[in-house]
């Protein structure tokens, strides 16, 4: 088994790392570039950082935020948010970004995917995967995409579009529930295992990490590659050096 991931990732609005609940109610947590670069020095795996309005907001991605994270970060980068092309693709990786995020774009263009994979590999391409909860009756499906921030359904069954964008080349997926998201009552296991056990590509499981059990059991129970987290991090609550010793004592491999 390859070592878990612990990946803090940082979500930015007007160049402020901030944290909601359920993709709302958010409140500013600390500097982007501070927290990058102490998340470096206690030995996070990656960073994902994510202009998590660029979307909603339908502007591209803003470089000027990235590139000051980007001269302190030692570890794999990732960013995500308003990447709707090659070419801003390309200049994120000009730019020394290792890893680019796509979400509402691969949803709206699945050829996306594939032209980015043939373009830059596929292991350059991350497909995050924003999933909610419908109710048994609801006439939609019970693990549903939603994208846009969580503002609109889909009706793409979460587990046959992780399946597609597999096929299509993505190198791995970032799975974000909804309603789990910033409650701090652990991941969504149900959503993270199914998604898990279907393609073979790693899945990060993401929204809901509160306790270090949330990540032993995102691991163990949802079969997750990678677990991200927030609001943990952001606000101290936990170390990463605590999240690694606690799964190494567990016997789940992590890096050193």
């Amino acid at each position: 088994m390859k070592p878990v991931k612990i990946i803090p990732c940082l979500d930015i609005k007007e160049g402020r790392v901030v944290k909601g609940i359920n993709f709302v109610n958010l409140k500013d947590a600390r500097d982007p570039v501070e927290a990058a670069e102490t998340y470096c020095r206690q030995g996070a795996d990656e960073l994902v950082f994510l202009d998590i309005f660029a979307t909603v907001e339908n502007r591209r991605f803003r470089q000027e935020w990235a590139q000051k994270v980007r001269r302190v970060t030692t570890v794999p980068f990732a960013v995500g948010g308003g990447i709707n092309s090659l070419e801003d693709m390309r200049a994120l990786f000009q730019m020394g970004v290792d890893k680019v995020s796509i979400n509402t774009a691969a949803v709206k263009n699945p050829t996306l995917i594939e032209q980015a994979a043939r373009e830059f590999g596929g292991a350059r391409l991350v497909v995050a995967i924003d999933g909610k909860k419908n109710a048994a009756g609801s006439g939609r499906p019970r693990l549903e995409v939603v994208i846009k921030s969580g503002e609109q359904g889909t009706g793409l069954d979460i587990v046959a579009w992780a399946k597609k964008v597999e096929s299509l080349g993505a190198g791995e997926i970032l799975l974000t529930s909804k309603d789990a998201d910033g409650t701090k009552a652990g991941y969504d296991l149900e959503m993270t295992r199914a998604v898990a056990e279907a393609v073979k590509i790693p899945v990060t499981a993401s929204g809901g990490a509160g306790t270090l059990e949330h990540l032993y059991d995102a691991v163990v129970t949802g079969k997750a590659a990678a677990v991200l987290a927030a609001s943990i991090f952001h606000f101290g609550e936990i170390s990463i050096p605590q999240a690694k010793q606690y799964l190494r004592g567990k016997g789940i491999a992590v890096t050193l």
